[in-house]
Formats: structure tokens, C-alpha cells, sequence
């Protein structure tokens, strides 16, 4: 297969971007939509240009790395990582309109790499327990209803990869945010910091300039993992709560 591919080149954070045309032959269905860019780097390679700069890392679909917009969606036009996007889900002599994530939290580095050390800063604010857990304990010493730990597995599979954020018109990164208070919430060992950790997250949320929530659902229907729109209402709960108990 042959596509056109409009890329976003842009050489630093400080200088501006712009949309730049190429064009690669010779794709197979069978390869992901990472090793056909490989193929596109090779060939800028070879003719001594620079090489269009993306992220991955563990290329499974893991790591969450590997976010970019693709004609307009969050990851392309699957429910995955765009890793584990294929070239069979586009059309031979298809033109490919290929982005950086699209919100001021996230500042373009290079080409279609972000920096995303927002979402490290708003763990760092308050996605963690500090009580001293010492050894492991056993298995059973601390019951934990099956719902409560089947929904916080579920969050706990978020990975951070940002395709809430750029697919969500207001760049909001409630999913993520939510994800991690519930699954801390869902658990025993979550519950000292429940009320201060809600508060803290969503104050650097805010801090770092993520967009406000407006309950369109674009950010579940673009999440490759799948993480439930409903965290955010619980995330809202779990902030009134705290807001009702905090000292005046």
C-alpha cells in the first residue's frame, strides 16, 4: 500500500511548526502504524533528513508512549494504542494527517513528542499513600469486597498515555486524574488520604492548565484501555465530600 502522510514538524519548543508532506510505498497491512513510520525515518535517513521524531517505548501497548493524533483522533481510528494501530485499518492511497496531542498542558518537545510531565506532577500532588506498610502482609488479612476490587483494578489499568486530554474538546484531563483517585479510593489503604488527596490532585490539575470537565464523554470513547466515564463522578463525590469537611 502507498499513503500521504501530512506530519507536524516543528525542530524545538521554541520555534514554530508547520505541516510538512510525505509520502511511503511498500506498506503492508500487517504493520503497525509505528513501524511504518520506521520506514518513513529510514528513508528521510537515507536522503541525509531529519527524521520525524515520535515517542514509544515497550511498542505493547503498555507503556502508553506512543499517543498521537491521527486524522483528527486520539490514537486513529481504533480503540488502541496507536502501536498497536495496524495499516489495514486505512486505505490504499489514504492521506494520514498526523499530530502532536493537542493541549497547552501538554507543550509540543519535538515534531509529535510532548512534554507530559504534567499528569507525574498531579501524582506527585497527592496519587499515593503514605502509611507504613512494612512487609507484605498475607493475602486475606485485609477483606476487600470483590466490586471494590474489581473497580479499582479496572482504574489502575489506566496508563497514562494522555488520549483523554487531546481528545477531549476542553483538554481536560479528568479521566486520568479520576482514574487514579478511584483506584485509591476503592481500597482500604486509600482511605487516611482520601479527602486530601482529591483536593490536591485537583488543585494541580487546574495548576498545571488542563481545560474543565463539561461531561461530553470524549475522553472514555477515545481511553485504550477503556477506564469508565463514571470515575469522574466519582471523583466528583469524593471532592464535594471533602470540600464539606474541610476545616473553615
Amino acid at each position: 500500500m502507498r499513503f500521504s502522510l501530512k506530519i507536524w514538524r516543528q525542530p524545538s519548543a521554541e520555534t514554530k511548526g508547520s505541516f510538512a508532506m510525505y509520502q511511503v510505498d511498500d506498506i503492508t497491512g500487517d504493520m503497525s502504524f509505528l513501524e511504518m513510520l520506521d520506514v518513513l525515518n529510514e528513508g528521510l535517513i537515507a536522503r541525509g533528513e531529519d527524521p520525524v521524531a515520535f515517542d514509544s517505548d515497550c511498542r505493547e501497548g503498555i507503556c502508553g508512549a506512543c499517543g498521537m493524533m491521527i486524522s483528527g483522533q486520539a490514537h486513529g481510528p481504533e480503540v488502541t494504542t496507536t502501536c498497536q494501530l495496524h495499516m489495514r485499518s486505512f486505505t490504499d492511497g489514504d492521506t494520514i494527517v498526523i499530530e502532536p496531542w493537542r493541549a497547552n498542558a501538554f507543550p509540543v518537545l519535538k515534531d509529535l513528542v510532548v512534554d507530559r510531565s504534567a499528569f507525574d506532577r498531579i501524582i506527585q500532588a497527592g496519587g499515593y499513600i503514605t502509611v507504613n506498610t512494612g512487609a507484605a502482609p498475607e493475602a486475606h488479612s485485609v477483606p476487600v469486597p470483590k466490586p471494590n476490587a474489581d473497580r479499582a483494578f479496572d482504574a489502575a489499568t489506566c496508563i497514562g498515555c494522555g488520549a483523554c486530554v487531546a481528545a477531549c474538546p476542553n483538554a481536560s484531563g479528568m479521566l486520568f486524574m479520576a482514574a487514579k483517585v478511584t483506584h485509591l479510593g476503592e481500597l482500604p489503604q486509600g482511605q487516611p488520604e482520601r479527602a486530601s488527596r482529591v483536593v490536591k490532585m485537583v488543585n494541580q490539575h487546574d495548576h498545571e492548565g488542563f481545560g474543565g470537565c463539561t461531561n461530553i464523554g470524549e475522553c472514555a470513547g477515545a481511553c485504550p484501555k477503556e477506564i469508565p466515564l463514571d470515575v469522574i463522578s466519582q471523583l466528583n463525590n469524593d471532592m464535594r465530600h471533602a470540600m464539606r469537611h474541610q476545616p473553615s
